[in-house]
This record gives structure tokens, sequence and C-alpha cells, in this order.
């Protein structure tokens, strides 16, 4: 049996991670339910009018590239 899911996300959100640290910010990974993968955006992340472009444009793209069962990333 493969790895799971949350397992894969952990991993590419850790890719990620140190892009998002440099600019002050940072993403935590709430959970994941039914190929939508819930975050919350922190730091300068959380207060950037460009955080929604980020998450779709670079964590979500990322995310489906690495696991094709993702559909998509939500920040709650």
């Amino acid at each position: 049996m493969g790895e799971p899911v949350r397992d894969r996300v952990e991993k590419a959100l850790a890719e990620l991670r140190p892009s998002l640290q440099a600019d002050g910010g940072d993403i935590e990974l709430l959970g994941v339910d039914y190929g939508v993968v819930k975050v919350r955006m922190k730091g300068a992340c959380a207060g950037c009018s460009m955080s929604t472009m980020t998450l779709k444009m670079g964590v979500e793209r990322h995310l489906k590239k690495k696991i094709p069962e993702i559909i998509r990333v939500d920040a709650v």
C-alpha cells in the first residue's frame, strides 16, 4: 500500500515552505478530505493581498502536480 495522501501533502508543502518563509510567511496543513486540502496561511502570508494567488497558482498547482488525487486547496 502506498503512502497516505496526508503524508504526501506534508512532504510537498515542505518543498514550498522555504520560499514562503523567505518572505516571512508559512503554511500549516489542517487536513485532507476527499481530495480537498485545507491549509492555514501564517505569518506575513496571513495578511498578504497576494496570498490567494500564492495559494492557487503556487501551492495548489504544486500539490496537484505531485499528488493527482488533489482536487483543490482551500485556506481556512
